[in-house]
Order: C-alpha cells, then structure tokens, then sequence
C-alpha cells in the first residue's frame, strides 16, 4: 500500500527547542519521530512511501536515503514555495498513480490501526478521528449517525463547539478526490479542500480512531509525548519490546470485574491480574497501582482488541 508523508513544514513554535531541525525529525525518546511513522506504516502494510519536502529537505533524505535500511520504498517530492497540505499532496499524484492511499502528516505520534482504517475506505475521503475533552485547538469534524461527515469548525471558541471528534490529519483518500485539487497553488485540506467537497456532495466519511495521537507542535505537547511514551500511554512503532498500553478509566476496579466477566468464557486466569489466552495472542491485564487506569501487556494485536473492549464497557457503565 502507499501513503505521502507531509514533512515540509519548519515548525516555528518548536525552533526554540528543536535546534533547526525540520519538525518531523524531532527525537521522540531519541529516535525521530519521523522514523516512528515509517515503523507505523511498515507495520501496517504501507510499503511505497512519499515524502513531501520544502523546510531542510536534505536533513531527511540523508536520515532515510532510498528507506531501504527501514524495509520500505520511500520516493520524495520537493516544493520550491510551500503548496499547502492538499496541494503538496497533489505534487504526488505520479507517485499515487490512480490508487487509494493513505496522507499522514509528520508531525503528528500515533499508533492507531491504519491497515484497517485504509481496508474500510470505500469512496471519497476517510477522515481518522480523535476524541478529545480539550478541542479548541484543533479542526472539529461533525458527524452523522453513520460516520458521513456533516460540517467543520476549524478551532472553534467553546460557545462553538458542538462535538469533541477533532481530525488528526490522516486521511484515506480515493484517487478522484485529486482533480478537485488546483494545481500550482497553495491549497490546504482543512481550509479548503474539505468544504468544497462537503459543498459538491463528494462522500466524506469519519472513523473515530482508537489509540493514542498527540500533535507535536508545540514545545509543551512535544514534552508532553515523550513523556506519555514513557508511561505506555503512547505504543512506540517499532519497540522490540512487548507492547505495554495504560488505559485511563475512571473506576479501576470496576472496569476489572466488566473486564473479568466477558473474558470468563474465553478462559481468562484470575490468579495474577487477569491472563487472556486467545486467537490473537497473551494479554496480560492489571490495575495500575498509582492511578485510575488499566495496564495492558502482551501481543500487540490482542491488546488493542481489549482496549477497544475496555472502552466499550466504559461507556455502558456510564450508560447504567
């Protein structure tokens, strides 16, 4: 599979800590982050990657050369004045030739499921979603029932705000969606692309993205992420090793006892924290000692099933 990679931008609120470095390139736990979204895409199936450059683009063809050294394919286009998201990634269209492919900006950590985020995809755009309880910063995407995209506020005040759904700028796009690009000017996604197509009646579809996603583009989230690296909160792509998540909640114990019932007839062992054994690995399930959260410990795949399942039983807990 193929995905552009959007790593032109100079991140000027991080320049007081990032040393010229183009954002992307930022150690996260002394590893760039950008090579964080290579490991990502690797483990999700992306193969074929496409870097957009414009800030210091030799820092990143030096670090990843042809991506042969981090088992993917990696092409770059070079924009001589800024095009703006959208327009950067039209500048790729020869590499994308006529396939669905996957956008992701990279200065943004995550480690949500992109395989099964491109594989849903049906037509138009697919836009990944993040809830969040602090939204002003960021794009607000309104939805409807059944995930088809209804409006945006580009960082609203709160007297506007209507939804907690915000975009992560990782789209899944359908080929076609490209002609409505101009060509040889800046165009952004967020300011212009999305409502012209919301406008045309051009399917767009939102998927509320289990995982975690931090922006780093500020000096305070950039600490910040690091830090919830460190915790769990934040699976690094890639780690050697065995994938440990901390999943907030807000009644521990209660979650356990949710948890320990549907897990039961699966043959889950109660005698250490609770052990699942099942078709898609070990998972290994606690409390955490100093904070309302669960931690999770085992094989990747597994523990992403049980948080969603974690969070799922959250939500009819809040519902009783």
């Amino acid at each position: 599979m193929k995905a552009v990679i959007l790593t032109g931008g100079a991140g000027t609120r991080l320049q007081g800590i990032s040393g010229g470095l183009p954002k992307p390139m930022m150690p996260l736990l002394g590893t760039p982050l950008l090579e964080r979204t290579v490991a990502l895409l690797r483990e999700n199936g992306f193969d074929s990657l496409c870097f957009t450059l414009h800030y210091e683009p030799q820092i990143i063809r030096d670090h990843f050369r042809d991506g042969a050294d981090f088992g993917v394919h990696i092409e770059y286009r070079q924009e001589d004045a800024p095009l703006g998201t959208a327009g950067a990634v039209l500048n790729c269209a020869d590499f994308t030739a006529g396939e669905k492919f996957l956008v992701m900006s990279g200065d943004s950590a995550c480690d949500f499921d992109l395989a099964s985020l491109t594989a849903d995809h049906q037509e138009g755009v697919t836009i990944a979603l993040a809830a969040q309880a602090e939204p002003l910063p960021y794009g607000l995407v309104i939805t409807d029932r059944q995930g088809y995209v209804t409006g945006f506020l580009e960082k609203p005040d709160w007297e506007r705000v209507v939804t907690d759904q915000v975009s992560t700028g990782i789209y899944v796009l359908s080929p076609d969606v490209l002609t409505h690009i101009p060509p040889g000017r800046p165009y952004d996604f967020a300011r212009d692309l999305f409502p012209k197509l919301l406008r045309e009646g051009v399917p767009m579809r939102g998927r509320v993205m289990d995982g975690y996603w931090c922006d780093i583009g500020t000096p305070q989230a950039y600490y910040q992420c690091n830090l919830d690296a460190l915790n769990g909160l934040y699976h690094l792509p890639g780690a050697a090793e065995t994938p440990r998540r901390i999943v907030p909640c807000r009644d521990r114990a209660r979650l356990m006892r949710a948890m320990g019932e549907a897990l039961a007839e699966f043959g889950a062992d109660f005698t250490d924290g609770l052990t699942v054994n099942g078709a898609q690995g070990r998972v290994h399930l606690a409390p955490v000692a100093d904070q309302s959260a669960l931690a999770m410990e085992g094989d990747r795949a597994a523990v992403r099933k049980l948080e969603a399942l974690a969070k799922k039983l959250e939500r009819d807990m809040d519902r009783q």
